[in-house]
């Protein structure tokens, strides 16, 4: 009797352990660092109940798809880019706004934001691409083309209201290009334009941008206020510059000492310093720690800073061994493969994750800018998590067909 039919979880098993394993820490750390919602809803079971729900609605769909064959993932791609445009135009005209943030769509009393689906979308799209246009010594000069015009719209639709999570789509897409070996001429032109790119819209940044904290102290005057309104109207595709360039200004400047921080206006970045300043080796313990109470994203964006307190040194270079592991098995896969889409789709999704992991802890150690990216797997979410989860499930639909075929040799 074949067990392997009637087994569950199929396909790598250390890349099974790693997914459980971060899923595991993600309960218990999100649990502790929940205190803010649970003392806002007076409710201790309600924040982690959903969470821990979410969760297991992401391992059930990891099983699922995992399940499914990976030549399935090509027929969608048409639909996905096309839900895709269209309900990233949603949230630009009419989403969802949380703080200044437009991210999310609410439907039929469900939210969930669009980008998480956009990303994965590109992922499978230029894993087609390349598929499909490699020749002898490497990609067709007309590869990057058609990624170009797949990638840049919907990049801009994110950008705009998320504009980490933007380029850091666009770095995986260049990196997937760089795996594809479309040729390098067109490689380093591309990069040279992204730089003079990306220099002009920092230059515009800064120029457009507005210093809240100034504006704030000027608008006593009711016209003053009128007139800010109405600048927003016309503003309002642009409305998040303020934002980009407060964050710029935050990271650019010196850290001060301890004792000189203002735990008002750089709230996030100071308790998470202190978090992890107060960590050690070993942590503090799970559910010890004592800057989720002040730290505003802690079950989120900063989660990364609560598990350094909690579990110290010692752990957190755990959570950051499990994701190479991950990228590693991502790796060997698509060696494996026999088939060029499968193995582009996995790396594709491998980086995905992995960067936006390294993204999230460059963040809460104060290497980067505060830029909202959750930690994939570990943090606070609903569409994330569970999107996540499923990218998960597609690497192991890939891995379950290589293993197939590598009996049946």
């Amino acid at each position: 009797m074949d067990t392997s039919k009637i087994c569950l979880f199929k396909g790598d098993k250390v890349i099974w352990m790693v997914f459980f394993l971060l899923c595991t820490v993600s309960v218990v750390e999100v649990f502790s660092a929940s205190s803010v919602l649970t003392y806002k809803s007076q409710d201790y079971l309600k924040p982690i109940s959903f969470h821990f729900f979410t969760v297991i609605v992401g391992v059930l769909m990891a099983i699922i798809i995992q399940n499914i064959p990976y030549k399935y993932f090509v027929r969608p791609i048409p639909y996905l880019l096309l839900f895709s445009l269209t309900s990233l135009l949603w949230v630009l005209l009419a989403g969802t706004k949380v703080g200044d943030a437009g991210r999310w769509i609410s439907l039929f009393g469900i939210t969930f934001q669009p980008s998480e689906i956009a990303k994965g979308t590109i992922v499978l799209a230029v894993a087609q691409i390349l598929a499909l246009l490699q020749r002898e010594n490497g990609a067709d000069e007309s590869a990057m083309k058609w990624i170009l015009w797949v990638t840049l719209p919907i990049c801009v639709l994110i950008g705009l209201e998320n504009l980490s999570t933007a380029l850091m789509l666009f770095a995986v897409v260049f990196l997937m290009m760089v795996l594809g070996l479309v040729p390098f001429k067109q490689l380093a032109k591309l990069a040279g334009y992204i730089f003079l790119i990306f220099f002009f819209a920092f230059s515009l940044v800064l120029l457009l941008g507005h210093d809240k904290s100034a504006e704030e102290k000027d608008l006593v005057k009711s016209e003053q206020v009128e007139k800010m309104q109405e600048k927003s109207k016309i503003e309002k595709v642009f409305h998040r510059l303020d934002t980009w360039k407060s964050r710029i200004k935050s990271f650019g400047k010196p850290m001060p000492p301890p004792e000189d921080y203002d735990l008002n206006k750089d709230a996030q970045v100071a308790h998470a310093n202190i978090a992890i300043m107060s960590s050690g080796f070993f942590g503090k313990g799970p559910g010890k720690s004592t800057e989720r109470d002040f730290l505003s994203q802690a079950f989120s964006d900063f989660i990364f800073a609560i598990v350094l307190e909690e579990l110290g040194l010692l752990g957190a270079f755990v959570i950051v061994f499990f994701y190479i592991v991950l990228l590693i098995r991502c790796g060997r896969i698509a060696r494996k493969c026999e088939k060029r889409f499968p193995a582009f789709m996995v790396m594709g999704i491998g980086l995905l994750l992995v960067i936006q992991a390294l993204f999230n802890m460059m963040v809460a150690v104060g290497l980067a800018p505060v830029t909202g990216q959750p930690l994939p797997l570990i943090s606070k979410g609903g569409t994330s998590t569970i999107i996540n989860c499923a990218y998960i499930g597609v690497i192991l639909s890939v891995s379950r067909s290589v293993n197939r075929v590598a009996k049946n040799k």
